[in-house]
């Protein structure tokens, strides 16, 4: 189903997730959570851009322009690449205890973000947000402890949504004109050894690709639950894949390193980075905020 990974050279981090995939570009970009960074990599000429943000950034996706909408902790940032100038454009509800997670603009034109409890605990006490280009946020799904794992159809008219803690896969009817939710129906529970779902992201046949982070493996369901195939990751943690490149059929994956033993480290040192292959099926574009 894909090639062999191999690693994108000097894309190493701490906690690297949130791949997006500029076709104006030709660029991918992605962010080091803790870090507080956003990179850029144009994959043609090897350029590298960098941004830094005022706190853990837990995603971030396309704007109007070369903008990008970024969620650093509770805030909606309204990055400009070319000036690196920020706003605020908006807040999601100031808990000390939670942040945001994984987020994707959806085929409404709108920011998707979910929020995480960011303490031991790990209470559900986070939510999933709809942020509009006009700043406003509207709460979609309570009760979570690690929003995840954002995709939507091709046709834009189903949402996948995973909350990692909770081990478990929802899937709802979406409407693109309104971001409306229906008919919320659990997909599928996980176990760690086959793969806590994390970050996701679909293909043009209507697989949901989830990164399994706590078993090192890519697990690609249908839309009924089923699994077609579970893939070795490179690393022992993956985080999120994203399809990009000319023909959408570059399948790029980020991963983790923090929290991994020194043995884990040992077998695998490009832990952290970036790893891209090639497959069969395109994935399915991601729009940018305000459609």
């Amino acid at each position: 189903m894909i090639s062999r990974f191999a690693p994108l050279p000097g894309t190493q981090g701490t906690l690297t997730e949130s791949p997006v995939w500029d076709a104006r570009r030709q660029a991918l970009l992605w962010c080091d959570i803790p870090e507080g960074l956003i990179h850029e990599l144009t994959l043609g000429s090897g350029a590298r851009r960098v941004w830094q943000l005022p706190g853990p950034v837990g995603s971030f996706g396309l704007a109007q322009g070369e903008a990008l909408v970024v969620a650093c902790r509770h805030d909606i940032i309204l990055l400009e690449r070319d000036s690196g100038a920020q706003s605020v454009l908006a807040r999601l509800p100031p808990d000390p205890r939670t942040r945001a997670n994984d987020g994707k603009i959806g085929p409404d034109g709108a920011f998707w973000v979910g929020t995480m409890d960011d303490t031991p605990a790990k209470e559900p006490i986070g939510a999933l947000y709809r942020v509009t280009p006009e700043g406003r946020v509207e709460c979609r799904v309570e009760g979570l402890v690690t929003s995840n794992g954002l995709a939507w159809s091709a046709d834009g008219r189903v949402l996948f949504h995973s909350d990692s803690r909770a081990r478990k896969l929802d899937v709802y009817d979406f409407d693109p004109a309104d971001g409306a939710l229906r008919n919320g129906v659990r997909l599928r529970e996980f176990e760690d050894e086959t793969g806590r779902p994390d970050g996701a992201a679909m293909d043009v046949q209507g697989h949901y690709w989830s990164a399994g982070v706590s078993a090192g493996r890519l697990n690609v369901l249908t839309r009924e639950g089923g699994l077609v195939q579970s893939l070795a990751a490179p690393v022992p943690a993956p985080t999120m894949p994203c399809f990009g490149g000319p023909d959408m059929k570059t399948l790029f994956l980020t991963s983790l390193r923090h929290g991994l033993s020194e043995a884990q480290l040992a077998a695998a040192p490009g832990a952290g980075g970036l790893f891209q292959a090639q497959a069969e099926v395109a994935g399915v574009p991601v729009g940018r905020f305000g459609g």
